[in-house]
């Protein structure tokens, strides 16, 4: 267990936490909201022990490990491999063993009747019960099902881990804590670099993941697979909510209103009681129910409303009217250092449509954006804009981009010269840089402010053609909703790149997915497609073939022909045995894995008992003997639990087709 007990940090007037206490149990699986700026982040760096707090604020159990995500990667200058770097979080176990071999090895040379042989033969008996629960016999098939789960290939293994870019080194930083398997995992935007594949293989890893989490996401789809309970963060407290994101949200409504009508009861009786004071202050009849009155108000617990008013609250322009075709490729090709991005690309679309690009990372999604928004050449092939199409595009590292010595005001001064100053400050405005807050330089601004101004920088210019990559990485829950319904009301073309299912699905038409090397145009949202994905991975689209014998078994039904009715039982009896033959091997091969791990089971449980009586280490040949055996047993056994999984996995594979 993990707990924080009255943590109390202010900034100047702002309370970022006031005496906040916090519990996380074995099996939690917590969600945590909050607007941008809330302290998000910093909560879990004070959970994680990155950032200090005062003695006696944070306590955890003993034996309770804690491992941190951050937001942003840090630099890996390690020479190791990506299989290496990965496999180093087994550091500790791996040490383990390298002592059992060096104990194995020294026990054959110390005298047997000495106290060091007691206490070598203790301490191996000791690594032995830790590596035999820890899985380390199945090291490198955890490590290659993580590591091709979150997307990498298996080319990529003996890659340097340095030589790959900063989206890839997190998912290797998550692939290791994955790995290590700590008793609480804090994920701070675990989904900002992953791509559809990865981020469905995350969910139901996480799933079926034993420890506790604390997870900080914008993806409310990803929240409520795999959270049971929600935090929310507001002026410095914390409400606990015991359900996932659509709970939260439901119950949140309800709490809202209670709180609203209790700070609304307070505010009138202030004003009664403030009216009361003012009337009678200068009547010495009334001075000591005045005095009373005042005392009442300073012992008063003043209620806060949370800032529900700060969202971006924005549309974008009318579109300028524009051709009825508005974008259109022919035979697009694009490679780097000789590898083939994509080739021979060619698609159309038309003025109203909206749509969304998916495809996993390093697919060619963003090179394609930034080939139709001019941003690089194709190395051959056509872009074509229809008629009066004004394109504006908004690059996924464009917050990145900004200049860091401007201030949020003169960025957006200088993309926009022809717009007056006080028309600017509205719209940084209905991005919540407010007051003071538009003079803050870029340098300072967080990763979902800078996020804010760029979009702003975009809208500011009115276009009939957007193309967005990532639009809502570092954008809360509110703002992104705001941003959902003026992407549904605008009635220009939009070209997407995003993983935020949710978010694409209240407005996109079309999907375009990016797959080795080409393209495939898909219609409806991204929950269409991935169920049309979904249904052609697991075989359920019917053949042609199948669709003819189902269609003439339709036909004929019970009041065919006696002939017929033989036919279709022939046919019947053939299905079965086709049934038979593809069932028989791996019901076989399953059978036989059960039976190999029931008796190898009952041979380890013999060789424990060997193993725990004492009579045994008298004998260092006999001893030895018996080791070795239970080590092969062990291993075996896992070996035959993997040949069971397979036979098992094809077994279900072939009952779903």
């Amino acid at each position: 267990m993990l707990s924080l007990n009255h943590l109390d940090i202010r900034y100047g007037d702002k309370h970022l936490f006031k005496d906040l206490s916090i519990q996380v149990h074995d099996g939690n699986r917590i969600g945590l909201l909050g607007v941008n700026g809330a302290g998000k982040s910093t909560l879990l760096k004070i959970m994680a022990g990155v950032n200090a707090c005062d003695d006696g604020v944070l306590n955890r159990s003993r034996h309770f490990t804690v491992a941190y995500l951050p937001q942003e990667p840090s630099a890996l200058v390690s020479g190791k491999t990506l299989y290496q770097e990965a496999e180093s979080a087994f550091a500790e176990l791996l040490l383990l063993q390298k002592e059992a071999d060096s104990i194995h090895e020294e026990l054959a040379i110390v005298d047997h009747d000495s106290e060091e042989f007691g206490r070598m033969l203790e301490r191996q008996g000791e690594i032995q019960h830790r590596l035999e629960g820890s899985g380390i016999y199945t090291m490198q098939a955890r490590i290659e099902k993580v590591l091709l789960g979150l997307g990498f290939q298996q080319e990529d293994m003996q890659r340097q881990a340095s030589s790959f870019s900063g989206g890839w080194i997190m998912r290797l930083m998550l692939a290791k804590m994955l790995l290590a398997a700590p008793s609480l995992l804090l994920l701070d935007e675990p989904t900002n670099h992953l791509d559809l594949t990865s981020l469905t293989w995350l969910e139901e890893f996480l799933r079926s993941y034993n420890g506790a989490m604390v997870i900080i996401s914008h993806d409310r789809m990803f929240l409520d697979q795999v959270t049971t309970r929600t935090w929310e963060l507001s002026l410095g407290k914390l409400s606990v909510y015991k359900g996932n994101y659509s709970y939260y949200e439901k119950e949140r409504v309800e709490r809202k209103a209670i709180e609203k009508a209790a700070y609304d009861n307070q505010q009138a009786h202030i004003k009664q009681t403030m009216r009361f004071v003012e009337r009678f202050r200068a009547k010495s009849t009334k001075a000591k129910q005045v005095q009373s009155r005042v005392k009442q108000l300073e012992k008063l617990d003043l209620l806060e409303l949370g800032d529900e008013n700060r969202q971006i609250r924005f549309s974008f322009p009318p579109a300028p009217a524009s051709g009825r075709d508005v974008l259109q490729t022919e035979k697009l090709c694009k490679s780097f250092d000789g590898k083939v991005i994509f080739r021979d690309v060619s698609f159309q679309f038309q003025r109203g449509d909206k749509v969304a690009m998916v495809g996993v990372n390093g697919a060619g999604k963003s090179t394609l954006l930034k080939i139709i928004s001019g941003e690089i050449p194709a190395d051959s092939g056509m872009v074509k804009l229809g008629h009066n199409v004004i394109l504006t595009y908004f690059g996924q590292h464009q917050a990145q981009e900004l200049a860091p010595s401007l201030t949020a005001l003169e960025t957006l001064a200088l993309s926009v010269k022809d717009m007056t100053i006080t028309r600017i400050r509205s719209l940084l405005g209905a991005f919540l840089f407010r007051g003071e807050e538009v003079d803050k330089k870029v340098s300072v601004l967080s990763g979902g402010e800078k996020s804010r101004l760029a979009l702003a920088k975009m809208i500011a210019t009115p276009a009939n053609c957007m193309l967005l990559d990532e639009p809502t990485n570092h954008l809360d829950m509110s703002s992104q909703e705001v941003l959902q319904e003026a992407m549904a009301q605008y009635d220009g073309f939009v070209l997407v790149v995003s993983h935020n299912r949710y978010f694409l699905d209240s407005f996109v038409n079309k999907v375009v997915e990016v797959k080795d090397g080409r393209i495939a145009v898909y219609e409806g949202n991204i929950s269409d497609y991935l169920r049309k994905i979904q249904k052609d991975a697991s075989g359920a689209d019917t053949t042609e073939k199948e669709k003819k014998t189902l269609s003439s078994t339709q036909k004929t039904g019970s009041t065919g022909s006696p002939s017929s009715r033989k036919e279709q039982r022939q046919q019947a009896a053939q299905e079965r045995q086709e049934l038979n033959r593809k069932f028989g091997p791996w019901k076989k091969k399953a059978q036989e894995a059960e039976q190999q791990v029931e008796k190898l089971e009952e041979q380890k449980t013999e060789l424990e008992a060997q193993l725990a009586d004492p009579d045994l280490y008298q004998d260092q040949q006999a001893w030895t003997s018996t080791s070795a055996e239970y080590d092969e047993c062990v291993r075996r056994i896992e070996r035959w639990y993997e040949k069971w999984e397979t036979a098992q996995g094809k077994l279900e594979e072939l009952g779903n087709l």
